[in-house]
């Protein structure tokens, strides 16, 4: 498939590039979503108030808080491609989904209170979402929000998981319920929280690459101000539903990160050995390396069929699992693939002397596995093609 693009995106890609080459932190690089160093926190905040003062995030914004209204769809993919071809650095926290509920049912107070500084990055935000035993079926959350009357506030208490950058976010968006007698999906509400409020204890999670990226959050009779609430009581499922639009779906960055591990993976190849020979001489290693190949070929097919039916005003819901589950899987096996090349050399960890190479890739393999249960485990994003994409009847429960 060839798209051809317009002089004015052709320009804007070239803009990007330029962009990117002078305004771009140097910082340190990790396989996956890593939460930056703490001296890295200030380079980052910059990085993002540029990319939204140049209007290469927030374009779809309402014109009142910084976006376009003459906004071409193609140049959010244009930025996209080019932010991720050059390995730019990602942002942090969860501004998209944080704006995106502000945008559509904040009130005005709450959206002149925290938009205008999510565009200048001095707020960093979290999603309080996941919990222990509400993951992939997040409707079944437990985390709970009392009303008291006599302050006029919501107490919230539970624990929350998985959350990347809780540490170093200023504020949270939440979601708790505040109706247990009404269906899962009903009595369930979103809130802005600030994460120094009393009562709420983060703890970062050491995981096996050795960093603590995500955390978990403990409410302990956090007061949350009635003003806090975003939408109305038992509107959070839909809040946080429709607030996913305006979050990047990613497509651009992890197929450019794909690529760029295959393109490593066959230099690795190169200069491996088998039997006394360079293992790409070997037919074995060249069949499963055009294997990679051809499945990298059908994640970019993918980005494009996504962007024409955009285009075309259409929304297939099986679309985003499709590409999430090929992209992790592919991910996953390249990495799996470099270890078995490397043989011993694999246990060596990164930043060992005897192997940088080798070190690198056990740090991308033991992270690859995150990214098939991150957003939804694959388990979860195939029954969503069969029973959404395909309607194919409901797995059973329970068996």
């Amino acid at each position: 498939m060839d798209l051809e693009f317009s002089a004015d995106l052709q320009r804007l890609r070239e803009e990007v590039q330029a962009f990117v080459a002078a305004r771009a932190p140097s910082v340190s690089r990790k396989a996956g979503v890593r939460s930056p160093e703490p001296d890295e926190i200030p380079l980052y905040r910059q990085w993002m108030a540029d990319l939204f003062e140049a209007g290469y995030l927030g374009a779809n914004w309402p014109a009142e808080w910084g976006g376009r209204p003459d906004r071409d769809p193609l140049e959010d993919f244009v930025v996209e491609e080019e932010l991720a071809r050059s390995n730019a650095p990602a942002t942090v926290g969860q501004f998209g989904l944080a704006a995106g509920a502000l945008i559509d049912f904040g009130t005005p107070e709450q959206q002149k209170t925290y938009l205008p500084h999510i565009r200048s990055a001095e707020h960093i935000w979290c999603q309080l979402f996941s919990e222990p035993g509400a993951g992939s079926d997040l409707a079944s959350l437990s985390t709970k929000a009392s009303w008291t009357e006599e302050e006029r506030a919501w107490v919230v208490d539970g624990q929350k998981v998985w959350n990347t950058n809780a540490e170093v976010s200023d504020y949270g968006y939440l979601l708790a319920r505040t109706d247990p007698d009404a269906p899962k999906h009903g009595g369930i509400s979103a809130f802005v929280v600030d994460m120094k409020a009393p009562g709420i204890e983060v703890r970062p999670l050491r995981e096996m690459t050795g960093t603590s990226d995500f955390s978990e959050v403990f409410f302990n009779s956090v007061r949350v101000p009635a003003e806090n609430m975003i939408g109305k009581p038992g509107e959070g499922w839909k809040v946080a539903t429709q607030s996913l639009v305006y979050e990047r779906a990613g497509l651009a960055k992890n197929a450019f990160m794909v690529e760029r591990a295959l393109d490593d993976l066959v230099e690795l190849a190169r200069r491996s050995r088998r039997n006394g020979r360079p293992a790409t001489e070997d037919a074995t290693v060249r069949q499963q390396l055009a294997r990679f190949r051809v499945r990298l070929r059908a994640l970019g097919w993918g980005r494009y069929t996504t962007l024409t039916d955009t285009l075309r005003g259409e929304f297939r819901v099986e679309s985003a699992p499709i590409g999430k589950i090929q992209f992790s899987e592919l991910n996953l096996d390249i990495a799996a693939y470099a270890l078995e090349l490397l043989g011993p050399e694999g246990l060596l960890i990164e930043g060992d002397p005897a192997s940088e190479a080798a070190g690198r890739w056990q740090d991308e393999f033991l992270y690859a596995r995150a990214y098939t249960i991150a957003g939804g485990a694959n388990e979860i994003m195939r029954n969503m093609i069969s029973e959404r994409g395909l309607q194919m009847p409901r797995d059973p429960k329970g068996r």
